[in-house]
């Protein structure tokens, strides 16, 4: 059902695509062929085009063959029509006779889930986590009252699990599923990380009562000590935290023991992540504002990072690793989302000298307006991104799927009830979407299909697909105007 876009242009488009295939190359409607255009070229681009390294990693990704892919004089950098791919296929325009990885990207990348929702879940608490499994077979959802949900998307969001928190103090703040999607780590804010196995028979998992749930303790102190972010490393060995002691956690599952404990940051560490499949570098992101980046293997000798990123005037709520061990994103506070390349990092924060000259909370106040274009004076990010609202509670970000978009977006939720999906490359705004009553905390990109996944403190779960299941979509809602309690 997800490429029945292919019959969404006319055939006789088509007729005149192939037609003209045969004089030209260039496959762009009113032009001709002109190989002499430099590819790097370039016209009526925005203010914050991204030209840096990463942009050009993006094309390779999730754009078209370069015969295919012209600039022309006067005009934008125009995306390819798919049929026009189709056709440049069938004349064997790029030499290979088939699509490559990057060509079925720019394809795929073109249909974003935006139509919908569709109603997964509804729930009387708040919703905190959405999140699909690696080959996107299930999808986790944990709420405020110690539910967690995990729903077998392969057989119509059928629950695979329903698990009742142990421990639980405020809500399940992170939850992560294991490479092999056999165990579930939860956290909440105590001490004690809590694993669950996903593969058992039993639908229902109360905790020490219907299945055990095993506690991974990582700190001995019990008194307003909480985890706000949790990860498997990729071969599932190790488990990594975030912590309200301003410390990092490594805790080595086959050796049942803490293996790591590292004092990060001067404020919360909100969130963590490792960089790339090694797991030797781990990101981290907290409420001094800073990220850093960790590396395992000199760390001992140096007890110190190999290096501190600056540029964020407010804490960072949120990391996302692209994978690379060279290039993640982060959202904060200060309303805004940031790239990095860790090789502009410093080795150490002697200069992070941005002080605020205002009062401000971001859980129950709204963000000064007369620091919403201030720039920190030391800057070291590539891109920032804004249009979104971080308010309230931590709220994620990500950069979209590899497969199916090369990574060429960058999603995030809000607190105004909307999604928003930001082009990586020239920082626009592509898509914004709106169904929820309340803050949008987290939400989920399938790794294949072009579906994404939300979930909100009003307690609904929702899908948006391209170009949707057939069903009939969820009746606009009136959003919802709740009173401040300010304590």
């Amino acid at each position: 059902m997800y490429f029945d876009f292919l019959h969404s242009e006319s055939i006789e488009d088509m007729g005149y695509s192939l037609s003209k295939l045969e004089v030209e190359t260039g496959l762009f409607d009113g032009s001709s062929s002109n190989h002499g255009v430099a590819s790097s070229v370039h016209h009526d681009r925005p203010a914050n085009y991204l030209d840096h390294e990463i942009s050009q990693l993006t094309k390779l990704r999730s754009g078209p063959h370069e015969n295919l892919s012209r600039i022309l004089p006067g005009k934008k950098e125009v995306p390819v029509s798919t049929f026009k791919m189709l056709a440049a296929r069938e004349a064997n325009i790029s030499g290979r006779g088939r699509f490559s990885k990057a060509d079925c990207c720019h394809v795929l990348s073109k249909y974003l889930p935006v139509s919908g929702p569709w109603i997964v879940d509804q729930m009387e608490t708040r919703a905190y986590v959405s999140q699909f499994s690696a080959d996107g077979s299930l999808f986790v959802a944990a709420f405020q009252g110690s539910h967690i949900r995990i729903y077998n998307v392969e057989r119509g969001w059928k629950v695979h699990k329903n698990i009742h928190a142990k421990s639980l103090r405020w809500t399940v703040t992170d939850t992560s599923l294991s490479p092999d999607q056999r165990h579930l780590v939860y956290a909440t804010m105590s001490p004690i990380v809590h694993i669950v196995d996903v593969g058992s028979a039993a639908t229902e998992s109360v905790a020490n009562i219907t299945e055990i749930h095993d506690g991974l303790l990582l700190s001995a102190d019990n008194d307003d000590f909480g985890i706000f972010s949790v990860k498997f490393s990729t071969e599932g060995r190790e488990v990594v935290a975030g912590s309200s002691d301003d410390a990092i956690y490594v805790y080595d599952l086959e050796l049942k023991k803490l293996s790591l404990r590292i004092s990060a940051h001067n404020s919360d560490v909100n969130s963590v992540c490792f960089a790339d499949e090694s797991g030797h570098l781990i990101y981290s992101g907290s409420d001094d504002n800073l990220c850093k980046v960790w590396d395992r293997r000199c760390f001992r000798a140096k007890e110190k990072p190999a290096g501190v990123l600056m540029g964020h005037l407010e804490g960072v709520t949120f990391l996302d690793s692209r994978g690379d061990g060279r290039y993640f994103i982060s959202n904060s506070k200060d309303q805004s989302i940031k790239l990095w390349d860790i090789r502009k990092m410093s080795s150490h924060a002697a200069r992070n000298i941005w002080f605020r000259n205002y009062e401000w909370d971001y859980r129950w106040m709204d963000y000064p307006a007369q620091t919403r274009d201030v720039k920190h004076p030391y800057d070291q990010s590539i891109a920032t991104y804004k249009g979104h609202s971080v308010l309230r509670t931590l709220i994620r970000c990500y950069f979209s799927p590899e497969y199916s978009t090369g990574q060429r977006y960058i999603y995030t939720g809000s607190h105004d009830a909307c999604i928003y999906i930001y082009d990586l490359v020239s920082g626009e705004q592509v898509a914004k979407l709106h169904h929820h009553r309340s803050t949008i905390r987290d939400c989920s990109w399938h790794p294949t299909y072009p579906m994404l996944v939300s979930s909100s403190w009003d307690g609904d779960v929702v899908k948006w697909e391209f170009p949707g299941n057939g069903e009939a979509p969820l009746p606009p809602k009136r959003k919802q105007i709740r009173r401040r309690h300010f304590f």
